[in-house]
């Protein structure tokens, strides 16, 4: 595969799949920025911190971001605009998180190389592990988790992955992408496997300047998440890592009142 820059300079048309990063604009990457600033066309998701737009002076942005029940464009129609513009122009598809983590980037890379598109790929900051270390939840720790799921909430069916019930038995963390609408259904997984006090943490626009935080035990978090009003997009984190959260802060204020 060439360089993007190699493309461009021989003006031949080229698709760059892009992770914009979880939501605050400085956790983009350099070579994001670069590929932004050569493009000529971006299709950009709903998820995509708009700030990052300014990045693409010079190129048409055409909103093609996926909701539940607002759709701008089908995929399938996202997938023919991408072969339309990506003949003759450099089109940037600027996707929230790391593209390769349920963001269908491969998907679209593939569809294009199937016509003969050339296809390039910005890797970015998944949100799968960089929302909860932002609330100072690692997704491993020695002594609490040896390694860590990352599981779509929702598949293709629309049906909760079954892949949550075999994580339920293990002692690993558990990340759940787009699942605020399984909440219950979760939840009711970890109580079958006799963790109802089993620390749990959601967060809602993680890293943005309207996020929320919701942190409880799989007994008590439904009517938390009622309380505080929370809803997509939102990351789902269950383990003993969660604990870190507290324990970090508590060391904090322990440090700070040590130091006044």
């Amino acid at each position: 595969m060439k360089d993007i820059k190699q493309h461009i300079n021989n003006r031949e048309g080229l698709l760059t799949v892009i992770g914009a990063g979880p939501g605050d604009p400085d956790l983009i990457t350099v070579k994001a920025i670069k590929a932004l600033q050569s493009a000529d066309v971006v299709l950009y998701d709903a998820l995509v911190n708009p700030v990052l737009l300014d990045y693409a002076e010079n190129a048409e942005l055409i909103f093609v971001g996926k909701r539940k029940g607002c759709y701008a464009y089908q995929q399938e129609q996202i997938n023919e605009l991408i072969v339309s513009r990506g003949k003759t122009q450099h089109v940037v598809r600027l996707k929230g998180g790391d593209p390769f983590v349920f963001g269908r980037g491969a998907e679209e890379m593939e569809y294009a190389a199937a016509y003969g598109i050339n296809v390039a790929m910005v890797p970015g900051i998944s949100s799968s592990v960089a929302v909860p270390a932002s609330q100072n939840i690692p997704v491993t720790k020695r002594g609490s988790a040896e390694s860590f799921w990352v599981i779509t909430g929702t598949t293709k069916e629309h049906k909760l992955s079954s892949d949550v019930a075999l994580a339920a038995k293990s002692n690993a963390t558990v990340i759940v992408l787009m699942g605020m609408s399984k909440l219950a259904e979760i939840v009711t997984l970890f109580k079958k496997e006799d963790k109802t006090n089993l620390p749990i943490a959601i967060i809602q626009n993680g890293t943005r300047t309207n996020e929320q935080v919701a942190v409880a035990t799989i007994g008590t978090i439904v009517t938390q998440v009622e309380e505080k009003g929370l809803a997509n997009p939102a990351i789902i984190i269950i383990g003993e890592v969660v604990k870190h959260r507290a324990t970090l802060k508590e060391a904090i204020n322990k440090y700070s009142k040590e130091l006044s």
